[in-house]
Formats: structure tokens, sequence, C-alpha cells
């Protein structure tokens, strides 16, 4: 209905009593002083101020209003005051946790220069790990995992799903042949999981498929996995967006629906109403497709 700026005009006008006093008041000309009232009159349909012999002064109407048109000079400048101080705390450093094989990918794939190019001050520093960090005591700001999320306290975003298949290198093929379903996995050299990858799904997967699973190593982290399976060591269950990558390695099995889990953008709920925090999450957010390849290709 109307501009804040012609509001502006008409606050001047009814503090400093004339056009000309409220010119000089907001550094502009007595004409355009009236060229903006005439126009705020126009937008609004009705008579704000009135002309006397000392100069402009506010109408019946226009008393009536400037109550209401002052309130809303007091919350335009809140609004200023607190833009200016969002500003001074876009700085600092977002601590994201990921496992390690995705630091990479995320890199490629350029979502966080476009983070950095529109956030110069704000830093994202990489908390790599297998396991799941409380982020609720701190130990990171934003969390990139999988499985669906069983703290209240974390608010997030599904952002697709992560596959698992069983995979072997062309050497083991060559050598012992390849499983021709789940059961088959009993006749072959596997991969196991240990330390803190001891609780990860896939760890407790295999032993309730392969009753008799021949383990003949294990890992305590996804890439030491793959590179046991890359060696020839043995075969094992692993991420598509892994296994897929690596020229050497073979899909065996097609991926196993008990292992597919979602990826989710984490942080805790206070946290996300900070301004670096939201700004760091708003802006992945709005680079949904980038995130998705490079969390499975």
């Amino acid at each position: 209905m109307f501009d804040w700026n012609d509001l502006r005009h008409l606050i001047a006008v009814s503090r400093c009593g004339s056009t000309l006093a409220a010119a000089k008041a907001l550094g502009v000309n007595q004409s355009t002083v009236h060229r903006r009232l005439l126009e705020l009159e126009h937008r609004i349909g009705l008579s704000l101020v009135k002309r006397q012999a000392t100069g402009y002064r506010l109408s019946q109407l226009g008393e009536a209003l400037i109550s209401e048109v002052m309130a809303v000079e007091t919350a335009v400048e809140e609004l200023q005051r607190k833009i200016g101080e969002l500003k001074l705390d876009l700085t600092g450093t977002i601590r994201l946790t990921c496992p390690e094989p995705t630091v990479a990918r995320i890199a490629a794939s350029g979502l966080l220069d476009r983070f950095h190019a529109r956030y110069p001050d704000l830093a994202v520093q990489f908390i790599t790990s297998d396991r799941y960090l409380d982020l609720t005591k701190g130990d990171a700001d934003v969390a990139l995992r999988s499985g669906e999320p069983v703290d209240e306290r974390l608010v997030g975003r599904k952002i697709c799903d992560s596959i698992w298949a069983v995979y072997a290198s062309k050497s083991y093929i060559q050598q012992n042949g390849r499983p021709e379903s789940i059961t088959h996995l009993a006749a072959h050299a596997l991969i196991g999981f240990d330390g803190i990858m001891e609780n990860h799904r896939v760890a407790k997967w295999l032993p309730t498929v392969v009753s008799q699973a021949r383990i003949v190593s294990r890992s305590s982290s996804m890439l030491g996995a793959v590179s046991s399976v890359k060696a020839g060591v043995g075969i094992a269950p692993l991420p598509t967006t892994l296994g897929d990558a690596e020229e050497t390695l073979v899909q065996v099995l097609p991926p196993v629906p008990e292992l597919t889990r979602a990826w989710y953008l984490l942080t805790p709920a206070d946290l996300r109403k900070t301004p670096r925090i939201a700004a760091f999450v708003d802006c992945v957010l709005d680079d949904i497709p980038a995130l998705r390849t490079a969390l499975v290709g």
C-alpha cells in the first residue's frame, strides 16, 4: 500500500513542523518532501497534511495515524539493529562431522566453495569419524550421518538414502569365484568389523545371515574395509558410493534392503537458531543436489 520511505517524510513533517525543516532533517529537497507526501496520500487514499501560513502540519487524519506510523519507524530501526548484529555474528567456524570417505566428495562437489563465497568470514572444519559424535555435548555443530535420528534434541532433514551391496575384488573372484546369493557367503572369506564399527548395522547384519561366517580380517573403519576388499583379502558389504567408485571392485550381490539407511543433516535444536549454524544449514539445504551427489553419487 505504501513505501516506508514515504512514512519517513510524514514523520519528519510531524516532528519538524514544516516541509522545509523536514527536508533539511532528511537531507533532501523540499520538493521531494512534497512529492513523497502526495504519493503517500494517493496510495492510502487519505489526506494526511494541510498547509498553513506557518507551513505544513498534520491533518486530523494524519494526527490519528502518526502514533502507528512512528511505531513502524521503531520496528524498522529494531530490524536494522538486529540485522547488523547478525552480520557481526556471521564469523567463526562450523564443525561438521561426517564419515571420512565423504570428505573428499563433499569438497569436490563445490558446495563449500559456494558457501564460503556467500559467507567469507565463516569456515567449515571437518571432524571425521565412523561413530556418531554427540552433538548435544558439543562434540561437533552439524552432522551428516546415516540412520534414523533417535535424539529428539536434534533437528534436521533427510537428504537421500545410503545403499549397501556386497563387493569383491576382481582378483578375488578370479581365484575364488563369486557368491551366487547371500547364503553362499558362508563359503567365502569375509571382511568383518571391529572397534568403533562393531555396533554398526553391517557388523550386526553379517552374523545373522551367515551364521558360519569365515571372517579373515576385521576393520575398525569403512576405508579400512574398502582397502581389505581391494587387496583381495575377502568379500564385504560396502556403501555403493564407495564400492562402485573402485575400478578393481565388483558388486557380486545386489543392494541389501536391510542395510539401507537414510542420510540426514542434523544439528541441535538450540544451535540451529544461531546465525552461523543457520547460515550453513540453510545454504546446504539450498544446494541439495550437490550434497546428494557427494553422498551417493
